[in-house]
């Protein structure tokens, strides 16, 4: 009960006890257990055995349709209300609460279990000194206090304080392990639970949250709110014309009546009548059809063995079930570069040591006098190594340096066994993997020592300092004692920021350098320049001091170390610089050309600088060399003419005047004054790539464009810091790659290559809206033509608000006659296949435009509608009146006009499912048929002489058989269908003469020849990613390292081998005008 209060905020006597600081003691349960915290059991479930039955029902019946039908059976308790019988309500109601209840306790029951092995997995507990055999001596007399911030959701913030043995030290986020992280590489810690259960920064994360809706959701909410208007005004002039019929022709009648006429009163009653009768405008299975829609949608993503990687064995995922639809809508695609267009596996390609280049292509080395080299590494220039053999000191000095200057962290499992080097960065990796084949060799590392085997010998220094790299540093340093005494600071980062940190001596060194980033710029490699410092010891030992006192400070501790970095971080002597490659993954320029043909804006937001990327813009067909211009945007002024065929945008503008000091520079063109001339001149241009973007300005783009452009967007990223654009976005992809699981688990779609993206949206995405279209389309006109018939019998019955169909049929026309046919239509249907969905990527525009499904198509589907409820009711009613049987017999009476007016209304929906159906199936066919055959045995049924006698005042014997062996109700049912297919087609086939559409185009034209793009070349500087987290040099001089136990996965499909699996990518071949296309299903 403590625990439970404690969640709550309250005591027993009702008063606020808001938490303002957490005070914990070691080894003091009875003091922790005093402050009555949250004990560490979670609950994500909703519900328990008792209260899911209520709660369900109460949550169901906050949805308006829910409620409204609950409201109708209200209505049909009223005996001068009532027409219809309970079961006309009562049976489509209980069946959606059903279907929904049985969702939501499935999903509920996955929580119970997932909490259950969660709550139940077993600790060892120390109480009282127990098991300390087991446990390091130190820990038994603990009695440490932590005083620290009340339980909050801030993941990247903790505030505390330890008191121990007299001493105070401070608490900060990288001291603190949250909850489901695993403790790797060390056998034993020493900890205190400081928040448990409900009180853990993971749970408190574990909110609702942002539930992404589409267009169409929206859409539809609008819609329905139109409809229950709608509704409401034929109710009152059905309504109206009951109290004018009362009053001119209800007198006549008052003798019959016990208490007269009262024109009024029955007009109002009649209003509720109806309000029942005409229930069915409103769609209460309208939200449960389109829920199983979008699971069969989401199941095709995830069983497509073409959007499977078998490398990884990662198939493709869909994680919601809620936005298939809104796939075939996007407009903008804001893709991350690293990792997502790239496959984030660097490889060591050249290199610029002393002002001499190295790594031209000319012939592979050969490492085998090196023992410890890695047999993976390739790299093409002996000299090199003939340099480091002979002991040029300055190329030693070089991979030296990298061999010292990272947070990699080495592993070897056992004596003798292949290195493995576990890196933070793929960069990193290559640096230090690199120097590994030249002959320094990183070997160990503890928080005080780094050991390299230096061209064969074992050499340890001791690592005095880790300057770590952040976003704003954009560098790294390490400061080592050599065996010999002598202090060295070794550094590495981004070229702009080394050259402004380099002593005055390196100026004719820093200009070779920069010619040698130029060439590397070039290939589109990635940089970084090197350079070292030597260390006065006296002023070492000044400055570790003024170090530990910032680290320990309270305040401005990352103010202050940052002024010790800057200072020490100076008079630096350049070595180099370092060029690696990031190749593009298998099919990004065909992805993103196709893309492109289907109308859709690439925005590629990445972290390097604007000669990297622009040089990928090129090496992915998002630049060309036939662009008029390249047009880029500087810090300074904008030159800018309204006739230049603007097409390229580059970087986002750090400002167009000088901005305060105050303000990021980065940042500046995101400002509110500029947001707009930002947006505007982007939208201006084919292409744009936004670089040196931080995370957060990353979301602030997708944001700006989700904000004035009304468009639907895509996110694409593979790391943690695309975390937040993923979110930002309409639709956030996940890539499976080398940075994690981050993106993934943030994401609503996810899959292993750039390149499934293209069949994620061209394919699957423009079936899914097309399909989803179709059926609310279909959904529309058949329940409004249903309901306008009853309407148009109003004015026929007296406006006595009697049905026109018999009670049965009204009961099982949406749940049984027109369920399956629809259903099968929505998660079947195609108008082209996806051979065709390639060839021709305009196909994607009409969704892009919303030209399938809008107000005015439902509009249209109204007039349709209602043109159709004008045949089915007035040509029956025609054909019916005053007409004989063979026998001379008349056929006029109640239940044969119902039973032909329902007959024929069944028969025209059916007919117009069969026109919109593009893709037969036999699961089409069985259920279009099955449900016609249903809808016969139904009505011989219920017509026959068993079911009249148990209910003689409902039915006539023998109706169904007497009305139709007639022949005139045959051509009745013929006429009808005519009439009301004959403009559907009329006007299909002069669309397609007089206003064809896209698709219409596309089908009959060949695809026009694809174009081959050679690869550019660039003189432009690459540069150095700094839009990444904090490195990992606390984490190395603190000693807990990190392990990663290798895992294996079963492979998804064994025949990794199958056309359907293949990792090519896809290509596609231009089709002759003589050559035949293969026919669309």
């Amino acid at each position: 009960m403590g625990s439970l209060l404690s969640q709550l905020g309250l005591e027993c006597g009702g008063k606020d006890v808001r938490e303002k600081e957490r005070h914990l003691r070691a080894n003091d349960r009875e003091l922790n257990l005093s402050y009555k915290y949250a004990d560490n059991a979670i609950k994500t479930s909703k519900y328990n055995i008792f209260t899911f039955l209520p709660l369900n029902l109460f949550e169901q019946f906050q949805r308006l349709a829910n409620a409204y039908f609950l409201f109708l059976l209200c209505l049909q308790s009223i005996p001068e209300v009532s027409s219809l019988p309970w079961y006309t309500t009562v049976v489509p109601l209980v069946l959606v609460l059903s279907m929904t209840m049985a969702k939501d306790s499935s999903d509920d029951m996955n929580r119970h279990r997932c909490d259950k092995q969660v709550n139940n997995r077993k600790v060892e507990i120390l109480i009282g000194g127990d098991h300390c055999c087991e446990v390091p001596e130190p820990l038994c007399p603990c009695v440490g206090e932590v005083r620290c911030e009340p339980p909050n959701n801030r993941l990247d913030k903790f505030t505390g304080t330890l008191t121990l043995n007299g001493e105070t030290y401070s608490l900060d986020n990288e001291r603190i392990l949250l909850r489901g992280c695993t403790l790797r590489n060390t056998q034993w810690c020493f900890g205190l639970v400081v928040f448990g259960g409900p009180d853990t920064k993971l749970m408190q994360n574990c909110g609702r949250t942002t539930f992404k809706r589409t267009s169409i959701d929206r859409l539809m909410n609008v819609l329905v709110l139109n409809i229950f208007g709608f509704l409401m005004i034929m109710c009152l002039i059905l309504a109206i014309g009951n109290g004018i019929w009362e009053y001119q022709e209800g007198s006549k009648f008052a003798a019959f009546l016990p208490k007269g006429v009262n024109a009024p009163f029955s007009a109002f009653l009649t209003f509720w009548s109806y309000v029942i009768i005409l229930n069915t405008v409103v769609p209460i299975s309208l939200y449960i059809s389109v829920e199983i829609i979008r699971l069969g949608n989401s199941f095709y993503i995830n069983w497509d063995r073409k959007m499977y990687y078998p490398k990884s064995d990662t198939p493709a995922e869909a994680r919601t079930t809620t936005l298939n639809e809104e796939l075939g809508q996007i407009k903008y695609i804001f893709s991350d570069k690293t990792g997502t267009l790239t496959q984030n596996i660097m490889t060591f390609n050249k290199c610029s040591i002393n002002g001499k280049s190295y790594g031209e292509p000319w012939q592979k080395v050969d490492f085998s006098w090196n023992n410890l080299a890695d047999p993976k590494f390739c790299f093409h220039d002996n000299s090199l190594v003939e340099e480091v053999r002979e002991g040029n000191p300055e190329v030693q000095a070089f991979f030296r340096l990298l061999a010292l200057c990272h947070t990699v962290m080495p592993e070897e499992k056992k004596e003798g066994e292949q290195l493995y080097y576990q890196a933070q960065s793929p960069d990193e990796g290559a640096l230090v993997t690199a120097a590994r084949n030249f002959g320094f060799v990183f070997r160990s590392r503890t928080p005080e020592r780094i050991t390299v085997v230096e061209m064969g010998e074992l050499v340890t220094y001791e690592l005095l300092a880790v300057l770590d790299f952040n976003n704003v540093r954009k560098r790294m340093s390490v400061i080592v004692r050599s065996p010999e005494g002598k202090l060295t600071l070794y550094c590495k980062g981004a070229d702009t920021i080394i050259f402004e940190r380099l002593n005055p001596s390196c100026s004719n060194l820093t200009e070779v350098t920069t010619e040698h980033l130029n060439e590397f710029a070039g290939e589109g490699l990635r940089t970084l320049a090197l350079a070292y410092k030597d260390i006065d010891p006296e002023y070492m030992e000044d400055w570790k001091l003024r170090h530990h006192e910032a680290n320990t400070a309270m305040d401005e501790r990352e103010e202050k170390l940052d002024a010790l970095y800057e200072e020490i971080e100076k008079g630096l002597q350049l070595l180099g610089s370092t060029a690696v490659e990031d190749k593009l993954q298998d099919g990004v320029p065909q992805t993103i050309e196709q893309l492109s043909k289907a109308d859709i804006k690439i925005w590629v937001l990445t972290g390097d600088k604007q000669e990297t990327a622009e040089n990928i813009g090129y090496s992915c067909n998002m630049l060309r060399d036939e662009m008029n211009e390249v047009f880029i945007w500087n810090s300074i002024s904008l030159v800018f003419h309204e006739q230049s065929f603007i097409t390229f945008l580059l970087p986002i503008p750090p400002h167009l005047t000088l901005p305060p000091p105050s303000l990021s520079t980065q940042a500046f063109a995101l400002e509110k004054d500029m947001e707009m001339e930002l947006l505007r001149t982007a939208c201006m241009c084919q292409t744009v790539i936004c670089c040196r973007v931080t995370p957060l300005q990353k979301a602030q783009v997708v944001e700006l464009v989700k904000k004035y452009k009304q468009a639907v967007t895509l996110a694409v990223g593979d790391g943690a810091n695309d975390v937040s654009m993923i979110k930002a976005a309409h639709i956030g992809v996940g890539i499976s790659g080398q940075e994690g699981m981050q993106a993934v688990l943030s994401s609503d779609y996810s899959f292993a290559q750039f390149r499934y993206l293209q069949r994620l949206l061209l394919v699957h995405g423009r079936w899914s809206y097309l399909r989803m279209c179709k059926f609310l389309r279909y959904f529309f006109y058949k329940n409004f033509t249903f309901t306008f018939v009853h309407f148009w019998y109003g004015f026929f019955c007296g406006f006595s608000a009697q049905t026109v169909y018999d009670e049965w049929f009204i009961t099982l026309y949406n749940l049984v006659y027109t369920a399956l046919p629809v259903l099968s239509l929505s998660l079947l249907d195609q108008d082209v296949n996806d051979w065709w969905s390639f060839q021709y990527p305009q196909l994607y525009t009409p969704g892009q435009l919303n030209q399938y499904f809008s107000k005015r198509a439902f509009v249209y589907t109204v007039l349709h509608s209602g043109y159709s409820s004008l045949v089915l009711f007035f040509i029956p009613w025609a054909a019916m009146y005053d007409t004989v049987r063979d026998d001379g017999k008349e056929i006029v009476d109640y239940q044969s006009f119902a039973l032909l007016a329902q007959t024929c209304l069944l028969i025209a929906v059916s007919i117009q499912l069969g026109l919109d159906t593009h893709y037969w199936t036999a699961v089409n066919q069985f259920f279009l048929w099955g449900s016609l055959s249903v809808y016969f045995a139904v009505i011989f049924t219920m017509y026959s002489n068993g079911i009249t006698c148990c209910h003689a005042v409902l039915y006539v014997t023998g109706t169904a058989r007497n009305s139709l062996n007639q022949p005139n109700v045959w051509l009745t049912m013929l006429l009808t269908s005519i009439l009301c297919v004959l403009p559907v087609v009329a006007y299909r086939f002069l669309r397609i003469l007089l206003w064809p559409t896209i698709n219409d185009k596309d089908k009959v034209l060949p695809p026009a020849p694809r174009r081959v793009q050679a690869r550019r070349t660039s003189t432009r500087r690459s540069g150095y990613a700094f839009s990444h987290a904090q490195g990992y040099g606390d984490l190395v001089t603190s000693g807990k390292f990190l392990r990663r136990t290798p895992k294996s996965r079963p492979a998804l499909f064994s025949q990794t081998d199958s056309p359907l699996a293949q990792t090519q990518p896809q290509s596609y071949r231009t089709i002759s005008e003589w050559e035949e296309p293969p026919l669309s299903p």
